[in-house]
């Protein structure tokens, strides 16, 4: 399993591998869930909330898109809406 800051950093996945953006990890890597949303990182936010296990930190994501976009997605929507998932990944690529 790879850690939260690479979940959070992930741009996607090739085979077993993370593909990981280097610089949004070093900047943003240690941000809250809270503090990703807030700043509009929303599918990094998403992907938190999904590795948290937390339904309350999915319903943060859930609200602050809401207010920013005008929309109305429920906290169930918000993983499909950012294209997140838990997923189980052996290694990372850094670019």
């Amino acid at each position: 399993m790879i850690s939260r800051q690479d979940t959070v950093s992930a741009i996607g996945y090739d085979g077993n591998a993370a593909l990981i953006d280097r610089s949004a990890k070093k900047r943003y890597g240690s941000m809250t869930t809270e503090q990703l949303a807030k700043a509009g990182f929303y599918r990094a936010a998403a992907a938190s909330a999904i590795l948290s296990g937390s339904d309350d930190e999915l319903a943060l994501v859930a609200t602050v898109y809401n207010e920013a976009s005008g929309a109305n997605y429920s906290p169930e929507a918000i993983p499909r809406l950012f294209g997140v998932a838990k997923v189980s990944v052996a290694k990372t690529l850094s670019l």
